[in-house]
């Protein structure tokens, strides 16, 4: 089963996981999804959220990506159901269909998720810092025996974190995104002493480890449901070091400048011990390749501000 986003009920209502008398009303985007087709299915009696990988980007259809992804998030949501705090923070798998890389989960409702932090105007509540590093806390301490590799995803995400973004000529017009940014990223671009150590970090990000990550634990991975945080899309999962999640984590806090509010959760409902020195590796290099690479965000700052962000990522990328 193909779905696009034209899909129409009857391709949904041969899945067989509908109640007696439940039809389909409408079928709709569900949010703007960058890596797959994801819909909100409304029903007379509920809604639910269909999700499909398929061998490429959604948002750029010309990047290839292993389909697989979908059964990487399943196996993260199985695992982390036995946890009644990451079980609370998450949506529940309600069908899987391998077959068709298809996950049916439980719809948080439509409020969307907190894109929104990056203009600055709003900003996480206190109680939403708290559950969002209670979230980590509980993941990075889960016993895990087993869990895929995500090679393929892993070397995706590296490509385009540590790789693409610092090549001279990559033929990616920084400019498209706001004139001046690609002669400024030229210096970042030439700065052979920081590549070098970005480099190393991405074996090291490509090597194995011990911890359950979300591995794209930003605010397009989070959404507000009745005003609550939840968590979604971890479909970059991997055992890695646990730097990297806090180090996204801190890095999109800069981007929305909350970046006290979180270190300072941090130090007070985070338990396991961390490498602060490696989780400002990943930050660093996290917020360049937010400003210079293809993954961008809906920042509304000026070169200036851009600027300062990218001279304090290479500090914490050569600290």
């Amino acid at each position: 089963m193909q779905l696009t986003y034209d899909s129409l009920p009857q391709d949904l209502s041969h899945l067989g996981i509908w109640n007696p008398e439940e039809s389909i009303i409408s079928i709709a985007p569900a949010g703007e999804s960058n890596m797959n087709v994801v819909l909100r299915v409304v029903t007379n009696q509920r809604s639910v959220i269909v999700k499909q990988s398929k061998p490429f980007v959604r948002k750029f259809p010309q990047i290839p990506a292993p389909i697989d992804r979908i059964d990487v998030e399943f196996n993260f949501f199985k695992l982390i159901e036995s946890d009644s705090v990451l079980a609370g923070l998450s949506p529940k798998i309600l069908s899987y269909f391998p077959q068709d890389h298809l996950l049916i989960t439980q719809d948080l409702g439509d409020e969307g998720d907190f894109s929104v932090l990056y203009s600055q105007k709003k900003q996480l509540t206190s109680e939403q810092i708290t559950s969002l590093v209670t979230y980590l806390d509980a993941l990075h301490r889960l016993p895990v025996h087993s869990f895929p590799e995500n090679r393929e995803m892993r070397k995706l995400n590296h490509e385009h974190l540590f790789n693409f973004p610092f090549q001279e000529e990559n033929g990616f017009d920084l400019d498209t995104i706001q004139p001046g940014l690609q002669e400024l990223s030229l210096e970042w671009k030439k700065d052979t002493d920081m590549k070098q150590k970005i480099e190393q970090l991405g074996d090291r990000y490509l090597s194995s480890g011990k911890t359950l990550l979300h591995g794209d634990f930003y605010p397009g991975s989070w959404i507000s449901s009745s005003g609550e945080v939840r968590v979604i899309d971890p479909e970059f999962s991997f055992l890695g070091d646990q730097e990297f999640d806090l180090g996204v984590f801190l890095a999109h806090g800069d981007f929305c400048g909350v970046t006290e509010s979180l270190e300072k959760e941090l130090k007070s409902s985070y338990t396991l011990p961390y490498d602060e020195r490696l989780t400002n590796h990943y930050r660093g290099v996290e917020l360049l390749r937010r400003l210079i690479g293809i993954a961008q965000l809906p920042l509304r700052l000026s070169l200036e501000k851009k600027k300062a962000l990218m001279e304090k990522a290479r500090k914490l990328l050569l600290s």
